[in-house]
């Protein structure tokens, strides 16, 4: 067995006891797969299936909404009490080693004006970017009671998917969605028990938190996807980040997957990322920050490209799992053949035009008509930019635009 191999298929055991048998995890991608009641449907399982055959210790979904009223995208799954209707995705992992977790968004103000005439936030502040203010209506406040509520909600859906067969959950809290919106000065106005300083914005993550925890027991695995910073100017910083860190692991999580931006700084998206120029991912320099804060088992994902740069990654003792979203997209099966041995890099297929504006559209576009093949039994889609944008529509590219995968 080569030392590359040694290292990636390594189990990790988290402080939960759970463990996950392999250092390689699909990190969540929006996949737009849920029916117009937003279940899910046997293309999603499909999908899944697929990826669990390629090899990773476990698959994150996509952002699964905990409020049906609340979208991010037409086509999210949204919980609902019934543990039934999401067995048949759970199932689709069977038969392999991986391990599958939900993970669980509220978008707050990120909800598409198409979708939500008036979405809530800690504050009542629109985008600032005009081209993303056009297509989100302005905010309104949640109140004190609504906040419980929505705390609620997590918790439930927590436990409907760990009832339904999933083995573990991750809250989103990055990406500008509604956690992130109250950890941020820029997006968290507030003077009461929610805002008003770092203490009290990061509240309501750490609410989060606690109820999904007592909601799943303490032998399921709870993970939280956090911005290393929104790199907007007076918005949530590094610093601030940190002691979020730290207070996550004083409240007991299992997993942190570090991340960075949001709808007006598509930081994850590889726009303004914190990455280095010797290292391949993008936020490893925020993850060995975070190891001096917590002992809380890291994930990085965003880069990683080679077998080398992922074993180095792991190696240096800055993380201890490789997140891996958008190669996987283009090769289910690359997990398998990384834990196999293979010298082999992580493909990049996506079409560029040259035209900056196309290609943010296009990356997103591209990726998720991907696993819309997939899901179909279909192979890989090798045609130019052209095509594919032509394919996608007007009004679709456009939509598509304007989201940020989970």
């Amino acid at each position: 067995m080569t030392a590359t191999r040694e290292l990636l298929a390594e189990p990790l055991k988290l402080r939960c006891g759970a463990v996950l048998p392999n250092r390689l995890v699909k990190s969540a991608l929006s996949e737009q797969l849920g029916d117009r009641r937003n279940a899910p449907t046997r293309k999603l399982y499909e999908l899944y299936r697929t990826w669990a055959r390629g090899g990773a210790g476990a698959l994150i979904t996509g952002n699964v909404m905990v409020d049906p009223a609340a979208l991010g995208e037409p086509r999210n799954v949204a919980a609902t009490p019934d543990a039934d209707v999401y067995r048949p995705w759970a199932s689709a992992v069977d038969g392999t080693d991986t391990r599958l977790w939900v993970q669980l968004n509220h978008p707050g103000r990120q909800s598409p004006r198409y979708l939500s005439r008036e979405p809530v936030a800690p504050s009542a502040v629109p985008f600032g970017d005009r081209g993303v203010r056009t297509a989100f209506a302005a905010p309104r406040a949640l109140t004190s009671e609504e906040i419980e509520a929505i705390i609620e909600r997590f918790g439930v859906a927590a436990r409907t998917f760990v009832e339904a067969g999933f083995a573990g959950v991750q809250i989103h809290g990055a990406h500008g969605y509604l956690v992130s919106q109250f950890l941020s000065p820029l997006t968290n106005l507030r003077t009461d028990a929610w805002g008003g300083d770092a203490v009290r914005r990061r509240r309501f993550l750490l609410e989060v938190v606690r109820r999904v925890r007592a909601a799943v027991g303490d032998g399921v695995p709870v993970s939280v996807k956090l911005n290393s910073a929104d790199f907007q100017r007076g918005g949530f910083t590094e610093e601030e980040s940190l002691q979020v860190v730290h207070a996550l692991g004083e409240v007991g999580i299992d997993l942190l997957e570090v991340s960075g931006g949001t709808y007006e700084k598509a930081a994850m998206m590889g726009s303004g990322r914190a990455s280095t120029v010797a290292r391949e991912a993008y936020f490893l320099d925020y993850a060995a920050k975070a190891r001096e804060v917590s002992d809380v088992a890291l994930m990085v994902t965003g880069g990683f490209a080679t077998p080398d740069g992922m074993t180095d990654a792991l190696r240096s003792g800055a993380l201890d799992v490789i997140g891996l979203g958008r190669p996987l997209v283009v090769d289910p099966g690359l997990p398998a053949r990384l834990l196999g041995g293979e010298d082999v890099e992580a493909e990049r297929r996506c079409p560029k035009t040259g035209i900056r504006l196309a290609d943010s559209l296009l990356e997103i576009q591209w990726h998720t008509r991907q696993m819309h093949r997939i899901a179909a039994g279909k192979p890989v889609d090798r045609r130019g930019a052209l095509p594919t944008l032509v394919q996608a529509g007007l009004t679709d590219g456009l939509n598509a635009f304007r989201r940020v995968r989970g």
